[in-house]
């Protein structure tokens, strides 16, 4: 190749990848940025939040579903083609959900931008891998891993900003066409098509039973209430899902097995699950849809533990979010430099030192903001490079779907995680009217204090807090404001300690000698 040839298709690496970056931070930023309009759309569909819900639950779902379904197609037919495909399913349905007179449709309108969506990212990190050198690829996965979790950050904040701006919901969504029209029409000129050596036969069955088994399995555990998790599990809606979910999976390994040992093309290859570097990279993507899971609880700590206004809790994520960007983009030239492993465990000492500040040192907003930073660069190590190389080179020639596969695990850690961290907040506001009984008995208040303390509603703290302002004794407005803030505390506490023992968890995944020695 002659030095314009080479410069020409330097150029053209560039264009793509741009093209890749934007796309994931569309795709990303969608669920992040409905959070934000949740209550107005459900009025204006006049429908209950249960029900409302769903305009995320579907999302989640279709996202769950298309990914590691999508990473085979692109291997088999083109990643430029379903790339394309993919955007202009992103585009109809969010033109769709904009247009949109009634609640059904609404809804279906958000599973065609899932089945859209969900693709992008493995789509844009196959063609990295594909075509970019070894030595490069971090720097560019580590880009796409910093606006995926940039978006998933920010979107909040954005639909905040948009929803005030244009006064309509509908405008969350028609944003996305003018973006998606450039991303084909760019992308249909400057990115190179790219596939697997060989396509066989299309794995109908396999893709049957795994888009089954995924569906069973999220549904029965979008089902999870977090304040009372024991007793969910009971609910036939969750564990029959769950186990459904689990024997259909177990008949996809049986069948994708034997079309393996014939010859054929498996959705889901019966000797990549075996391998160990595979399954314990799935591990550690568990672990960070997990510690990505705990930045959804950051406007809610900051709201009720340091006393910021509802109105402007979403902003306090912008540091976290600006450092996971960061620590996204480090994750990747580190793992360019020094290789995946070391990455993955220098992640997990950054982010544990991180979530271990807020139970341990945060009072004060400057310390919430350190506590933060740290926290979002940790785990932004993990969103894009590191994981993505590690499960690339397990397999080989089925890149789009081992990385397919891997977004669907981190996905499902993403899904369970705050169920589980909804549990530690509920036990914390659990504990606010056994506090302040204590609180004000050790002080040795009368029953006609006791008398003072309004009816206690765990759902409000902000609520909680303007009725105690009416209490005309300071003392027991201290004692019982007092009593509230360290229950509160508690439950965040135990949130983020949590956290901090899931990048423990990844350090330990990544560090286990069978793995190492495969990296050897």
């Amino acid at each position: 190749m002659n030095m314009p040839e080479a410069l020409t298709e330097q150029k053209g690496q560039k264009w793509a990848i741009s093209l890749f970056t934007i796309g994931v931070f569309m795709a990303a930023l969608d669920n992040g940025i409905i959070s934000a309009a949740l209550t107005t759309i459900n009025e204006s569909f006049s429908v209950s939040p249960s029900w409302g819900s769903w305009g995320i639950t579907l999302y989640t779902l279709g996202l769950s579903v298309s990914v590691p379904i999508v990473g085979k197609l692109s291997d088999r037919y083109g990643r430029k083609k379903l790339f394309l495909i993919e955007v202009c399913l992103f585009g109809l349905g969010s033109l769709l959900v904009a247009l949109s007179q009634s609640f059904p449709l609404f809804l279906i309108s958000r599973l065609i931008q899932a089945l859209g969506g969900g693709g992008i990212f493995i789509i844009g990190s196959s063609h990295i891998l594909a075509t970019l050198p070894k030595e490069k690829q971090g720097k560019a996965l580590g880009l796409l891993g910093a606006m995926n979790g940039m978006a998933a950050v920010l979107g909040p904040n954005i639909g905040s900003f948009l929803l005030d701006w244009t006064g309509s919901w509908h405008w969350l969504f028609l944003i996305n066409l003018p973006i998606a029209v450039l991303l084909v029409v760019f992308g249909a000129y400057f990115i190179a098509e790219t596939k697997a050596p060989e396509a066989k036969r299309l794995d109908a069955a396999g893709i049957f039973l795994l888009s089954l088994s995924i569906l069973a399995v999220m549904y029965g555990m979008t089902n999870l209430d977090g304040a009372n998790l024991l007793h969910s599990l009971g609910n036939p809606e969750v564990y029959g899902c769950i186990i459904f979910g689990i024997l259909c999976f177990a008949a996809l390994i049986s069948y994708e097995k034997r079309v393996e040992m014939r010859g054929g093309d498996p959705i889901l290859a019966y000797s990549l699950l075996r391998n160990h570097m595979f399954q314990r990279t799935l591990i550690i993507g568990l672990l960070s849809g997990g510690l990505l899971a705990a930045v959804i609880f950051i406007p809610s700590y900051v709201e009720q533990y340091l006393g910021v206004p509802a109105a402007k809790a979403g902003y306090w994520m912008t540091p976290l979010a600006l450092a996971s960007g960061i620590g996204a983009w480090l994750g990747g030239a580190l793992t360019d430099k020094k290789g995946p492993v070391k990455t993955v465990i220098l992640s997990g000492i950054i982010s544990c030192a991180g979530f271990a500040l807020f139970p341990l040192w945060v009072t004060e907003k400057w310390e919430f903001v350190i506590a933060s930073v740290a926290a979002g660069i940790g785990f932004g190590f993990l969103l894009g490079a590191p994981l993505n190389v590690l499960v690339s080179e397990a397999a080989k020639t089925n890149k789009g779907t081992a990385l397919g596969t891997l977004s669907l695990v981190r996905q499902i850690g993403l899904t369970l995680a705050p169920t589980l961290y909804a549990g530690f907040i509920t036990a914390g506001f659990d504990q606010i009217g056994n506090e302040i009984n204590s609180r004000l008995l050790d002080s040795g208040y009368s029953e006609k204090a006791m008398q003072m303390i309004p009816e206690i509603d765990s759902s409000d703290v902000s609520s909680l807090q303007e009725q105690i302002e009416r209490i005309p004794v300071p003392e027991v407005k201290t004692a019982i404001s007092d009593a509230i803030h360290a229950s509160v505390a508690s439950g965040y506490d135990h949130l983020y300690a949590a956290a901090a023992v899931i990048s423990l968890l990844v350090i330990a995944a990544i560090s286990i000698p069978a793995f190492r020695r495969q990296k050897r």
